[in-house]
């Protein structure tokens, strides 16, 4: 479980409006209705109710309160979702970037007073059953949020979440193990020369090699140059080393204060027991202070400004003489404006989402960059919100000419205006994510509402989303030009605006090598010996903490007999529609359809499979039958909630050679549009159009400048998935698909001068795989619409039937299994199996452009529905909590790692944003020699098993129901023995797998390492280095 930082923060604030409504959980009065019960005024343990408002768009109820004492503000959302939510946020507003909020959010999760242990929010992972734990530092809050369907696990991580930020114990070792620390290359050696260590100093060095974050991050700071804004609120790596322990702790007294607080609860739990609890256990210790934590406006530029900055080169992209990023930023209102804020997020959409909007046309299109600047479009995290637009992937001498584009585009807006019809597909889209519902409908809210809220915007007012549509509507209706004069305002006549321009340099990584090797000497010139010596004993100190085991029982946990013994049946009908199979499952919906066709590969050639994932990526974008594509993302924005075709590679539950591959279809749309849906399907079938290279020149840079841009976040995965490639023939194709091959493959298609061999080959694949012949479907709607829904998927398949051919297997083996397990001669699904592959031991290193490791070992075991499988899903989440955390995270000083059990049987050890390389591949045969010696106790083993069983019970969404049966056939029956086999688990079964499988010979396992010149692997020779 990793700790977010800025970035995914701003990737959760583009939240979807997602709920769930959980017929299953009916009271005799819901949670919403008592929630209108309250009364302005009333008095309810020390908090006074300030406002109470039904929200029928979210189907909740909104309770404000404040409490009387300190001024701590509190929103409820009183809602029937049995996944309830708790969240305290902070303003935090750092002068410096030497990352004391983010340092402070580690910190006060180590321990606090009435829990002393060492790090309680990492063991409380294992004690409880959250659905999700957390804590995210943003630019100016830092956010504490979990959740879980167990009323008594509520009030257990409330306990520790409020002891851990209000009253922390701060330790200096805490500091040092998650802040930074100078401490000897090894702990144990005094003459090994000093070094800096610390998880937030690696973390954010890892960050610090994403040039998409360090473009944001320049943007923010330089766009807002007098304020918070202006720092690193993360901690700039340079700058981390200058923080004190005593300046923390200072921090912490003067921003974690309930009067600087704002607490937010959601679900069907009632609101008084949270308001008692938290005035018992906290709020009573405390009286009003004036956090003084209020950011001011940015003063206004009286013109416009330019600034350059520089990243390392990235070997991976498109077009490596093309690696320059353009872009402009404005400043634009107050995000406390909600309605505001909405007109300009719909505004900033109108003018950059999709191949329909002007932006699109005139920097997409010409092809002068590979995509849009990582920063585009709203962002309203800030006190005043900004707009960007630019250009990444482009050429050094194109600058003026997109400085141009962007104000001749601007113009043409203004002079023009929006089409009428794209008006109303964006306003259908809020239509469609208001009905969504999802499984984490709280976090999204805590997240959407936190920005505005942390500036003492109304959260409520956030909420009225159907009152603002109206209000839009309106104005429109009485100012035709009511966006346009928007932009004029904003765009045209903003003298708050800068443009960034940000170019690789050779020697980046270099010099920032040498930046910190002279930070390093600084900081050491002043040490005398006994300095010296001191740093040495208090590190061995720290070792030796880090080595003890640790005394958890001062923590509240739940028992393994909270859990419940069996899971809830999911009903599904087995059908046909003419000759295609189909899953229809009833579900509580909200008036959408959720509509899945799994196509086969079975056909293919084997030389076209690396060119899939293109395939899945263009086919929805090319235009079809009389659609262009700018009419076709028209079509599917006005009338469906997306369609998207991907990859699938799914492992067989009883096989460890078999598997299953196709491509899945996905879309969903309101009641009232099912046959515009399955028209635009049947006219992607019929007659998709691959004839225009330049369109597709668009769709290839942008996919290949996505791949590359996600592997410094995502690089662990690609480890993982290269480190499995040889050991089943399901983990080839994996690889092939998504992993790094697939990285280098789109690379060189982006480098092709022509993409005529590309368009010829489309067709061909299209042949393969949208042929009826090899298809099942399955549908999720309300019981009123299954009727209909199989109407309308029965002239869909209709239409496509000329499509339809009978085609030889590309291999010779394969083998049937039944979609209904209880019918045999009825449909099946055709698997592919290998049953001489022979295992191959492979150990890659990839170069890569970063100051931190992604490291990963994989293990061949047993499938799904082995006996063994629950022990070593057990064995993975103890060996993480119980071992490796330790030695990966706090030892070793990675963001972080651990094991896990993959659904393809292959048992992987990884670890993120890692300092180390050899040494953590040492960590994990530590691991497995840890666990082959036995030493861990019963309640090590129930720990592992509620953190595994929060993972298995996580909720699921109407529009999810059913859905691993109908790819993996997977039942419920199978669920049930797999629940009961991990209930089984004991301390005998786990010693056995882990000497069985773990120690076993070389041929079953793989090794991958994603990062910097490593001088180690290049002199063993049994390491390919790519």
């Amino acid at each position: 479980m990793f700790r977010l930082t800025k970035a995914v923060v701003q990737k959760l604030r583009h939240v979807r409006f997602n709920f769930q409504q959980q017929a299953w959980r009916l009271r005799s009065s819901s949670a919403r209705e008592k929630a209108l019960e309250y009364q302005l005024g009333q008095k309810i343990h020390g908090f006074t109710v300030r406002e109470v408002e039904a929200v029928p768009d979210l189907c909740l109820t909104a309770v404000k309160l404040t409490h009387d004492k300190t001024g701590a503000q509190y929103l409820h959302a009183a809602r029937d979702d049995s996944n309830n939510l708790f969240s305290v946020q902070f303003r935090t507003t750092p002068m410096d970037s030497t990352g004391v909020p983010h340092i402070l959010e580690h910190t006060v999760l180590c321990g606090s007073e009435k829990y002393p242990c060492r790090d309680p929010f990492f063991k409380m992972l294992n004690r409880s059953l959250s659905t999700f734990m957390n804590a995210f530092t943003a630019s100016d809050y830092t956010m504490y949020p979990f959740s879980t369907q167990n009323g008594k696990d509520f009030q257990n991580l409330l306990t520790v979440y409020l002891d851990a930020v209000f009253f922390p114990c701060l330790r200096e070792q805490d500091f040092w193990q998650e802040g930074w620390r100078l401490e000897n290359e090894d702990p144990t050696d005094r003459s090994s020369p000093l070094v800096f260590k610390g998880v937030v100093f690696n973390e954010m060095k890892g960050v610090f090699s994403d040039n998409e974050y360090l473009y944001a991050q320049h943007l923010q700071n330089k766009l807002y140059p007098d304020h918070t804004y202006s720092v690193v609120s993360g901690g700039e790596p340079l700058a981390i080393p200058d923080l004190t322990w005593e300046q923390l702790k200072q921090f912490h007294a003067t921003h974690y204060h309930p009067s600087n607080a704002r607490f937010f609860t959601y679900g069907d739990l009632p609101l008084e027991n949270h308001l008692k609890q938290i005035q018992e256990e906290a709020l009573c210790r405390f009286d009003r202070i004036s956090p003084n934590t209020e950011v001011p406006s940015q003063p206004h530029w009286s013109s416009p400004r330019e600034d350059h900055v520089t990243c390392s080169p990235d070997a991976l992209a498109p077009d490596p003489t093309k690696q320059n990023t353009l872009c402009m930023s404005y400043l634009l209102g107050d995000i406390t404006n909600a309605f505001e804020g909405f007109t300009l997020s719909l505004l900033s959409s109108l003018m950059v989402s999709g191949p329909n909007s002007p932006f699109y046309k005139s920097l997409i299109e010409p092809k002068i960059g590979s995509d849009f600047s990582s920063v585009v479009g709203y962002d309203g995290s800030t006190k005043e919100a900004s707009f960007s637009i630019g250009l990444q992937g482009m050429a050094e001498q194109d600058t003026e000419r997109v400085k141009q584009i962007i104000n001749q585009t601007i113009d043409e807006i203004i002079e023009n205006g929006f089409d009428n019809e794209r008006i109303e597909a964006l306003l259908h889209k809020i239509e469609i994510q208001i009905k969504h519902q999802s499984t984490n409908f709280g976090l999204s809210l805590a997240s959407y509402i936190a920005s505005s809220w942390n500036h003492d915007g109304d959260p409520v007012e956030l909420l009225r989303i159907t009152t603002n549509v109206a209000k839009f509507r309106q104005a429109l209706k009485e100012n035709p030009r009511f966006l346009q004069d928007k932009v004029r305002h904003y765009f045209k006549e903003n003298t708050h605006r800068l443009t960034l321009r940000m170019s690789p340099d050779e020697a980046y990584l270099e010099k920032q090598a040498q930046a910190e090797a002279e930070k390093l000497r600084d900081k050491i010139s002043s040490l005398t010996d006994s300095d010296r010596k001191e740093i040495y004993e208090k590190c061995l100190k720290l070792l030796e903490t880090q080595s003890k085991t640790q005394d958890a029982s001062c923590l509240p946990a739940l028992k393994v007999s909270d859990i419940q013994p069996t899971i809830p049946i999911t009903a599904v009908q087995m059908s046909t529609a003419a000759y295609v199979p189909v899953q229809y499952c009833e579900q509580p919906t909200n008036g959408l359809v959720y509509f899945r066709a799994m196509c086969s590969l079975n056909t293919l050639p084997e030389d076209l499979r690396v060119y899939v994932p293109l395939f899945c990526s263009i086919i929805t974008k090319m235009g079809c039958g009389a659609l262009d594509y700018r009419q076709q993302a028209q079509q599917m924005e006005l009338r469906t909630g997306g369609m998207s075709v991907s990859t699938q590679v799914i492992p067989d539950s009883t096989q460890m050679d078999t598997f299953e591959q196709g491509v899945l279809l996905f879309s969903s749309c309101l009641e009232r549009n099912l046959p515009h849906m399955f028209q635009l399907w049947s006219d992607i079938f019929n007659s998709p159009h691959f004839d225009s290279e330049e369109r597709l020149r668009v769709l290839v840079m942008m996919a290949a400048q996505e791949l590359a841009n996600g592997i410094s976040s995502s690089g662990h995965m690609y480890a993982m998935t290269r480190a499995g490639r040889h050991l089943t023939p399901a983990g080839e194709l994996q690889e092939t698909f998504g992993g790094m091959e697939q990285v280098k493959f789109m690379k060189r298609i982006a480098e092709m001068p022509d993409l005529s061999q590309v368009i010829r080959i489309l067709p061909r694949i299209k042949k393969h795989i949208l042929n009826p012949e090899n298809m099942r479907c399955a549908i999720n709607a309300t019981p009123q619409k299954i009727s209909d829904s199989a109407t309308q998927l029965e002239s869909f398949i209709k239409d496509v039937a000329e499509n339809r051919k009978e085609r030889k297997p590309v291999r010779a083996s394969i083998v049937k299994k039944p979609l209904d397990p209880l019918n045999h001669s009825g449909p099946s699904r055709k698997l592919i199996t290998e049953p001489t592959f022979q295992p191959c031991l492979m150990k890659t290193f990839f170069q890569m452009p970063f100051h931190v490791n992604f490291v990963s070992e994989s293990i061949r075991t047993v499938p799904f529905c082995h006996q063994d499988y629950a022990s070593l899903c057990i064995l993975a989440r103890m060996v993480t909590a119980k071992f490796l955390h330790g030695e990966i995270r706090e030892k070793g000083g990675a963001y972080g790692g651990g094991a896990r059990m993959g659904g393809s049987g292959v048992f992987c050890f990884y670890s993120y944003r890692d300092p180390n390389s050899v040494q953590t591949l040492s960590a994990f045969q530590k691991g497995v020699d840890w666990a082959k010696s036995g030493q861990f106790s019963q309640q090590d083993i129930d720990e592992a098993k509620l953190s595994v069983f929060s993972a298995v019970d996580s909720p699921v969404a109407p529009a999810d129901k059913g859905v691993s049966r109908f790819l993996s056939g997977i039942t419920d029956e199978m669920k049930q023995s797999y629940r009961e086999r991990l209930f089984a688990v004991d301390h005998k079964s786990l010693v056995d797998v882990a000497e069985r499988y773990l120690g076993v010979g070389q041929s079953t396992c793989g090794f991958a390492i994603l990062g910097p010149e490593n001088d180690a692997i290049k002199k063993d020779p049994t390491w390919i280095l790519k």
